[in-house]
């Protein structure tokens, strides 16, 4: 795994949360594969509301229309790692957006405070 300090490239993957991939939640291999690939991070954060290419509108706050809300898939690395990581989700994402970001990387370490 990979520590950070400075400047580095966001993924961002966003898909539905109904999307799988053989039979296993879609945003759950990317962060397997990322975490396989020795890449810095990765996390999930669930949606509570959202629209894409369909144009219908998903939302926590009606049940009817609470399936299959955004999920976005957040990873930071190098940008070397990061472009080295996009075939990946060649194979995996056939519907959804990802983006790339440039960022800087605060690391913090060490246990608290005395």
């Amino acid at each position: 795994m990979t520590r950070l300090t400075g400047g580095a490239l966001r993924l961002t993957v966003i898909v539905g949360e109904n999307d799988t991939w053989h039979h296993r939640p879609l945003y759950t291999e990317i962060v397997h594969r990322a975490h396989a690939a020795g890449l810095a991070g990765a996390s999930v954060f669930r949606g509570v509301e959202g629209f894409g290419a369909s144009s219908i509108v998903h939302t926590s706050r009606l049940l009817s229309l609470s399936e299959d809300l955004p999920v976005v898939v957040v990873v930071v690395d190098t940008e070397e790692r990061i472009r080295g990581f996009l075939p990946l989700l060649d194979e995996l994402v056939t519907g959804g957006l990802v983006t790339l970001d440039p960022c800087e990387v605060v690391r913090y370490e060490g246990g608290r405070p005395s």
